[in-house]
């Protein structure tokens, strides 16, 4: 209904693409991003997963919200300059938006008009008719608010999970320190052994990195499909 998304659908489909990634990094092990997420512990493949199922989610809104913008160029008034909107008119405007669509409640606009113009009937006074408009329209707007918690919950906690990665490998390399310093007498040996270190430092950074460039992206793309939601949304009550 309107720009929701099933949840575990998108779900599937971030899967999928994660899938996806992977079989394709695991083909060309020597590009930075492999060793990124192939080569730093558990924390990536969660990131990559959150990631492409914002997206997913994302693009599932956006394809709802193309459909939500074509019924904006459907004219539901008669052409004729006679035609008046009022209690007895009202029928002849909700028969011809159930020849449009199959379910009316799925579309704001029809949702919005169909339940005024049901009012207008059941009260028969025209002056309510702009009262009953707004409250379907800050319905709508809590409603998209809404649609977007899950990305929003996952644009938090990518971040998140990076600084986890963060905290894993740096533990990994100062245990990795201590242990060269207990075991190593000879400079030589000791240098070798950084190696180690350097590793887990490796780990630490590059798994904040990855995880800081997926949470940008997620939030630049959500903002401007919100930012066309709420245009469509105005679009809507213009209309």
């Amino acid at each position: 209904r309107f720009t929701k998304v099933n949840g575990f659908l998108a779900m599937l489909i971030g899967l999928i693409l994660s899938a996806g990634m992977y079989g394709i990094l695991y083909s060309i092990p020597q590009m930075r991003l492999s060793s990124m997420c192939l080569e730093r512990g558990p924390t990536p493949f969660a990131i990559i997963f959150l990631f492409w199922w914002s997206l997913a989610i994302l693009f599932l809104k956006w394809r709802k919200l193309c459909l939500q913008r074509k019924v904006l160029d459907i004219d539901i008034v008669p052409a004729e300059k006679q035609f008046v909107l009022c209690t007895d008119t009202v029928d002849e405007v909700t028969d011809y938006i159930a020849k449009i669509v199959d379910d009316p409640r799925r579309f704001v606009l029809f949702n919005r008009i169909t339940v005024a113009l049901a009012n207008l009937r059941n009260l028969g006074r025209v002056a309510d008719l702009d009262d009953i408009v707004r409250a379907q329209a800050e319905q709508d707007t809590s409603s998209m608010e809404t649609s977007y918690a899950m990305v929003q919950g996952f644009v938090w906690a990518i971040p998140v999970l990076g600084f986890i990665g963060t905290v894993l490998g740096l533990s990994e390399a100062i245990g990795t320190f201590g242990t060269v310093l207990d075991s190593s007498e000879d400079l030589s040996m000791i240098t070798e052994s950084l190696k180690g270190v350097t590793g887990g430092l490796s780990t630490a950074f590059e798994t904040t990195l990855l995880a800081l460039i997926a949470a940008l992206i997620v939030q630049l793309i959500m903002t401007a499909l919100k930012k066309s939601e709420e245009e469509c949304l105005d679009a809507t009550m213009e209309y």
